[in-house]
């Protein structure tokens, strides 16, 4: 993996835990020469993972849409910034310029690209891997609820498998430096999972 996207949180909560872990995964791929690529954003989550990889002296590429950029919260330090004219454009070269995703604490703009990609996966639209970096437990009860799913028959369990619950950055990017797409289609040919 020479790319890595990460969704996250234009927040910041202050929590040192989760300073914490946004420091390792900045150390991990920063010292694995892989490139973020995020929302470039200044502010919340999204600005520190920025300010941290490139503290350590990484690459980042930031992809945002104009009418951010015009609020002022693009972040002026990156490596590389690409504007996009609309938040479709911005989510689709962030994929495109990514050998993999991984999701940190956010809110719903967090929550709405993660599923996306992870979408896409189960289609078979692209075969890089998701990972989520479960700091202090944020992700438990959004991996309950997709068990909730398998068990009411709504997904399978090969594509609840196909993405890394992790907390620590250094097992997850290894984790996800070996994944092979293994994604059940079934559903498309078997609408009636009873």
């Amino acid at each position: 993996m020479k790319s890595i996207c990460v969704y996250c949180g234009s927040n910041f909560n202050g929590d040192p835990i989760l300073k914490n872990a946004i420091e390792d995964l900045a150390e991990t791929m920063a010292s694995r020469d892989i490139t973020l690529v995020f929302g470039g954003g200044s502010v919340g989550v999204m600005g520190v993972i920025a300010d941290e990889v490139l503290k350590r002296g990484g690459e980042v590429t930031g992809v945002i849409p104009q009418f951010l950029m015009d609020k002022e919260v693009g972040h002026a330090g990156l490596t590389e910034m690409i504007v996009t004219e609309n938040m479709h454009q911005r989510k689709q070269k962030m994929a495109d310029l990514s050998d993999g995703f991984i999701i940190l604490p956010g809110g719903f703009g967090t929550m709405e690209e993660f599923f996306e990609v992870l979408t896409w996966l189960q289609l078979g639209l692209h075969f890089k891997p998701i990972g989520v970096l479960n700091v202090g437990g944020f992700y438990d009860p959004l991996f309950l609820q997709l068990d909730v799913m398998v068990k009411n028959r709504f997904l399978k369990q090969n594509n609840r498998d196909l993405v890394f619950n992790e907390t620590d950055a250094k097992v997850l990017l290894d984790k996800m430096q070996s994944f092979t797409a293994t994604p059940d289609d079934v559903w498309f040919r078997d609408r009636n999972l009873t």
